[in-house]
C-alpha cells in the first residue's frame, strides 16, 4: 500500500503521543511490509528540535503570535525536508504528533493571528504535502490540563511548557478551535472523543484508520 501521512491533533493532555505510538504498533502488526515512523512537532528533525526548545521555554518573554508562527513554520519546513518527505518517498507511513492544524488553533484562533497569514505560510511551506488523515482528539480543557499535570508528576518533572501554563480560558478557546477545524476540513479531519481508557481511544482511532484504507478491523 502506498505511504500515508497521518497527523494527531488536540489540546494539552489529550494523549496524542501515546496514541501515535499505539497506532504505529497496530499498523506494524498488520503486515511486516508496513514501515512506520512516528515524529512530532515542533521538532522531529535536529534543527526543528532546537527551535522547539526556544518555542516552549517558559522563561522567555512571550513572543508575538506572528513571531511564534514564523518559528513554527521554519521548524515545519526543516521537518518536512529532512524527515517527513524522505520517509514518504521511501514508502513509509508517517504518524506525526501535531502539524499545521496546531498552528491554526494555537496561534490562529486562540492566539489571534489572522487565518490568511497562516494559510499563506502553509501554502508556501507545506504546499501539497498535506496529511491524508488528521485525528483530532477532543477533551474538556480542564480534564486535559489535569492529565498534563499528572503526567509531569509521574515523570517527576517540574518542567511546564509555556502553552501548558496558559490560563483555562485559552485552553477552552483552543478546544473550540480544534472542533471548528474538524468541521472545516471534513474530508481530512475526524474528531475523536479522547475521554476514557487509553485502549478504548486507541480502538476508536484504529476503526477510523482501518475504514479509511480498508485495513483489518480486528
Amino acid at each position: 500500500m502506498p505511504a500515508k501521512f497521518i497527523t494527531l491533533e488536540g489540546g494539552e493532555g489529550t494523549g496524542k503521543s501515546t496514541q501515535a505510538d499505539l497506532l504505529a504498533d497496530r499498523l506494524r502488526n498488520v503486515s511486516e511490509d508496513f514501515e512506520v515512523i512516528v515524529t512530532r512537532e515542533p521538532g522531529g528533525s535536529e534543527r526543528a528540535e532546537r527551535i522547539r526548545t526556544l518555542l516552549l521555554d517558559s522563561q522567555l518573554p512571550p513572543p508575538t503570535p506572528l513571531t511564534e508562527t514564523l518559528l513554527f513554520y521554519a521548524a515545519r519546513d526543516d521537518h518536512l525536508h529532512h524527515i517527513i518527505n524522505p520517509a514518504l518517498d521511501a514508502g513509509k507511513w508517517v504518524i506525526c504528533d501535531r502539524f499545521s492544524d496546531s498552528t491554526r488553533a494555537y496561534q490562529g484562533a486562540a492566539g489571534g493571528l489572522t487565518g490568511q497569514i497562516i494559510d499563506r505560510l502553509d501554502k508556501w511551506v507545506v504546499s501539497d504535502h498535506q496529511p491524508g488523515l488528521t485525528i483530532i482528539l477532543d477533551l474538556p480543557a480542564s480534564l486535559g490540563l489535569e492529565r498534563a499535570a499528572s503526567r509531569r508528576t509521574e515523570r517527576s518533572d517540574d518542567f511546564t511548557d509555556r502553552f501548558e501554563g496558559l490560563n483555562l480560558k485559552f485552553h477552552q478557546n483552543l478546544r473550540h478551535a480544534f472542533v471548528q477545524i474538524a468541521a472545516s476540513y471534513p474530508s481530512r479531519c475526524v474528531l475523536v472523543d479522547a475521554a476514557g481508557e487509553i485502549s478504548v481511544v486507541a480502538s476508536r482511532i484504529w476503526d477510523i484508520v482501518a475504514d479509511r484504507w480498508s485495513l483489518p478491523v480486528s
